[in-house]
């Protein structure tokens, strides 16, 4: 691939940008706002102008529900050699494709598992994509040097391709993105007239739950009005388990010992199969969860501390595999929770300890 256009200069399609420009890949940039590709432009992500003969691969970023339009406009006037889109949903995008009669062996259905609460191209970065699923639909008229443009854009962004089917992708990314995203909104929506002394109680629990939620709904209207019917069943299903949950709580409120005993199962129950499916979520790197010991650090909330205490941890021969902050309310100091292996706890404990770090149980 020596040439690329990218249509779309949103947080994906900037970011899929800086990391082929990195490449040395002449990308050029278009949006139907001329300002936000002169921005993505002035990050280095390629040229605003556009190509004067057809380019290797061109790359659609826009939201599911111009996807088809965008790239029937572009493969009409043959634009490029070969097409993709990264757009979050792929079945109907395909579909629309099919109905306007069009060529489909140029193109390609992908999707990259990849993104940030933050929109617009100066939230992208040309690593966003690095070790992250880059999900690929080719059918039987895929062209095989469409496949290959492809795979060689994964690479390039350092994303791992996994294959799928359409309509099953749309089944998956439902139930790993759309529902939770749903749900997080549900939950951050709870806080909005909550009181303040509550909210102030917030930990890490609550922020982890909630984070999602600050995504740009505009956009999210986008992709759900684009999978709806997957995220229906989801949710229908996640109603069910609300309302058996509700059952059981109400049974826990009961004088009778009977049904007292009931809540207690029926709570069990979901947070029971909440454990078997929480324990399934890949670990590190995408392989089997791991369980590590967590070493808990008291640290002032001061320039360079992160910098030290990671340093301390290189110095005493520890991998740290995993770590959280979580900030104390109101205090200038946090809780940062060093994961590593369990035989790995006791040396960095203890060499955290002689270096002055307090530790905490």
């Amino acid at each position: 691939m020596r040439t690329a256009l990218v249509i779309g200069t949103g947080l994906i399609g900037t970011s899929a940008a800086l990391a082929l420009a990195g490449r040395g890949v002449t990308v050029h940039l278009a949006d139907h706002d001329p300002e936000q590709a002169r921005t993505a432009a002035a990050l280095g992500a390629g040229t605003d102008e556009a190509p004067e003969s057809p380019v290797d691969l061109a790359i659609v970023a826009a939201p599911p529900a111009h996807v088809a339009g965008v790239l029937a406009d572009v493969m009409r006037r043959g634009v490029a050699r070969g097409y993709l889109d990264v757009a979050s949903v792929k079945g109907g995008p395909r579909r629309e494709l099919e109905a306007l009669g069009l060529d489909l062996s140029p193109y390609i259905g992908t999707h990259p598992m990849s993104g940030r609460e933050k929109s617009g191209p100066l939230a992208a970065t040309g690593d966003l994509f690095e070790g992250r699923p880059w999900v690929l639909t080719p059918t039987r008229d895929t062209d095989t040097e469409v496949l290959n443009l492809a795979l060689e854009l994964v690479s390039h962004c350092r994303a791992v391709p996994v294959v799928m089917d359409a309509d099953a992708h749309d089944r998956a990314v439902a139930l790993v993105s759309h529902m939770p995203h749903l749900m997080s909104s549900m939950v951050a929506a709870r806080l909005e007239n909550a009181e303040e002394a509550a909210v102030r109680l917030c930990g890490q629990g609550i922020r982890d739950v909630t984070r999602i939620a600050a995504s740009d709904p505009g956009m999210w209207i986008d992709i759900l009005s684009a999978n709806p019917g997957p995220v229906v069943d989801l949710l229908t299903d996640v109603a069910a388990d609300l309302e058996e949950t509700v059952r059981a709580l109400r049974a826990l409120q009961s004088s009778d010992e009977d049904k007292r005993v009931e809540g207690t199962v029926g709570i069990e129950s979901v947070l029971r199969r909440g454990n078997a499916g929480q324990v399934r979520v890949p670990g590190k790197h995408g392989a089997a969860p791991r369980v590590y010991e967590v070493v808990a650090v008291l640290i002032d909330d001061q320039p360079g501390q992160l910098a030290r205490i990671f340093a301390d941890a290189g110095r005493a021969g520890v991998n740290i595999e995993d770590v959280r902050i979580e900030h104390a309310t109101g205090q200038q100091a946090g809780l940062v929770q060093l994961m590593v292996e369990p035989k790995a706890a006791p040396v960095l404990s203890a060499s955290l300890r002689e270096r002055g770090w307090a530790i905490r149980q």
